[in-house]
């Protein structure tokens, strides 16, 4: 059963135009689900560039693995995605099911396996019959078009609420240059070097190097910068494919005025998917940043900010509409990092609510209240120790995500 669109949802969508050189079909496999499409095919014009960022989790998936060695050879021409299980920890079987997908879908396709990547979400510990796709997939790869990208957004979901679409344009050199996005994610968000699954594709034409340091820089300030449930996941994928079909000079370096310019659009597309995966973070009711400021170092900053996203207390104050600072003083604390207790300066949005260890003169909890009664909060902390700053994106925790993980695998 569907589960209800999240209220954090956004209320329409700015829906991708089609990218030069990529095409892609969906379809129903029956990996796990009945009455709804499974497995995302796309595929890439020849002379595509590959780069992308891998879960550092030490139990990574059969799929991680494969695109972990897929990405030394820097060219792509498939990928293929499937949601319901996430073939990880399925031993060799799972080697064997990544294996024998990557034949199909080359066969498909025309191309090497190595030239095929693969992502999977869903159930852990349950083997994927990759046999599922034979068959489909020589019919998805006669079925190709170019949009609307709704629907590969649509396959890659499990118990995302809503799809999660991002685009941009850019002018490099004059010409316009395209950079379209998806993205799945609700549960297990603690993304560590990499997000859920999410796959961007532009049309400029890209060294694989550069588009490397491009994704792995702003993928830092992106999914990085998120958390729901402090877990990271066995099966966080993101990959990125340039299909060169833009009529601009190869980008070669990422830190010249073209390469950032590429880097600009493509930060934001990003940044604009790792915040729809928050605000449709399981059984979430509240979108919150969490500032930090005044930290002895940035990496010092990142640590306090996301001690108190994480914090289980903290999220919940937030779900009951609670300005409870004294949890955000506890998850400053028990950060492990340089702090005073005498310096700290709290606030809930505009409102400051302490100060120099204590709580401020004027306090009004009538004000406070009101404030935290708003879908999109935020939690600022000055240190009061140096210049190190940091921010991460999180929700609240409710009722609703005890509910959708208790019955997750019935």
């Amino acid at each position: 059963m569907p589960l209800p669109v999240s209220p954090l949802a956004p209320s329409t969508y700015d829906v991708p135009p089609p990218v030069a050189g990529v095409r892609f079909a969906t379809a129903e496999a029956g990996i796990r689900y009945k009455g709804r499409t499974d497995v995302l095919l796309a595929v890439l014009d020849p002379g595509t560039t590959v780069a992308g960022v891998l879960t550092r989790s030490l139990c990574p998936s059969a799929a991680v693995d494969w695109c972990r060695d897929a990405l030394k050879g820097g060219t792509a021409r498939a990928l293929v995605v499937n949601s319901g299980n996430a073939n990880a920890f399925t031993g060799a079987r799972g080697q064997e099911a990544v294996t024998l997908t990557a034949e199909i879908a080359a066969r498909a396709v025309g191309c090497a396996p190595g030239e095929v990547f693969l992502a999977s979400t869903g159930v852990i510990g349950e083997p994927l019959d990759a046999r599922k796709f034979d068959g489909v997939l020589e019919e998805m790869a006669g079925g190709l078009k170019d949009g609307p990208w709704m629907e590969p957004a649509k396959a890659i979901m499990t118990t995302d609420t809503f799809p999660k679409l991002a685009s941009r344009t850019v002018e490099i050199d004059g010409v316009p240059v395209t950079i379209s996005g998806i993205a799945k994610g609700s549960g297990m968000i603690a993304p560590d070097m990499a997000t859920m699954l999410s796959f961007v594709f532009t049309d400029a034409p890209v060294a694989q190097d550069a588009l490397q340091t491009l994704v792995a820089r702003h993928n830092q300030t992106s999914f990085n910068a998120i958390t729901v449930d402090s877990d990271t996941s066995t099966s966080d994928t993101l990959l990125a494919f340039a299909t060169g079909k833009a009529d601009i000079a190869e980008i070669t370096v990422a830190d010249d005025a073209r390469g950032r310019a590429l880097g600009d659009a493509l930060g934001a597309v990003l940044f604009d998917l790792a915040m729809q995966v928050v605000r449709d973070g399981e059984g979430a009711t509240k979108f919150v940043t969490v500032r930090v400021r005044g930290a002895s170092t940035e990496a010092s900053a990142g640590r306090i900010a996301r001690a108190i996203a994480d914090s289980p207390l903290v999220k919940t104050a937030v779900a009951g509409e609670d300005a409870n600072w004294g949890r955000v003083v506890m998850a400053v604390g028990k950060a492990g990092e340089p702090a005073d207790r005498d310096r700290l300066e709290i606030a809930f949005g505009d409102i400051v609510v302490a100060r120099a260890g204590m709580r401020v003169a004027d306090y009004s909890e009538e004000a406070t209240s009101a404030y935290m009664k708003g879908q999109d909060l935020e939690i600022a902390v000055d240190i009061g120790l140096g210049d190190g700053a940091a921010v991460v994106y999180t929700c609240d925790l409710t009722h609703g995500y005890i509910d959708i993980n208790g019955s997750y695998r019935s």
